[in-house]
């Protein structure tokens, strides 16, 4: 096991190493500090709005919602953030490329709320399916599952 560790470390090293020198060698100056800019300002982003507004909605999540709805909250709302964060780069940069790349063409605002009726509703269906099922099995109590 501890071989593995080492393998995987030095090969990580060399791979993180090699990037770095590509990015150095094949990025003009001016490029390097917008990506400098760039990673700096996620971070910022991350550790100051992103973090903080998880924390609390657990938090939120943890005293008002019972524990047997909120792991399917839970995923429905990660798996909602998830699609957010890929789909806003494109929403902020449609219709800024040539008609011949047409991925940047299509109405991504409209796909997106499409996708999180669909996440909604999956995460919906599957909250009544366990529910149903928690009040079918004989001799329960229905309140216990919402312990």
């Amino acid at each position: 096991m501890k071989i593995w560790r080492i393998v995987l470390a030095v090969v990580g090293v060399g791979v993180g190493t090699y990037g770095i020198f590509q990015l150095l060698t094949q990025l003009p100056r001016q490029t390097l500090v917008l990506l400098a800019l760039w990673l700096i300002a996620a971070l910022i982003i991350h550790d100051g709005l992103l973090s903080p507004a998880v924390i609390g909605v657990g938090a939120a999540l943890r005293r008002y919602v019972p524990d047997r709805a909120r792991r399917y909250l839970q995923f429905g709302l990660i798996m909602a953030a998830m699609v957010t964060v890929i789909a806003v780069p494109m929403i902020y940069r449609a219709h800024t490329q040539p008609p011949a790349k047409a991925l940047l063409l299509q109405d991504f605002g409209i796909n997106l709320t499409v996708l999180l009726a669909a996440i909604g509703g999956g995460t919906l269906i599957a909250y009544a399916i366990r529910v149903a099922r928690d009040r079918s099995l004989p001799g329960r109590p229905p309140d216990e599952a919402d312990k």
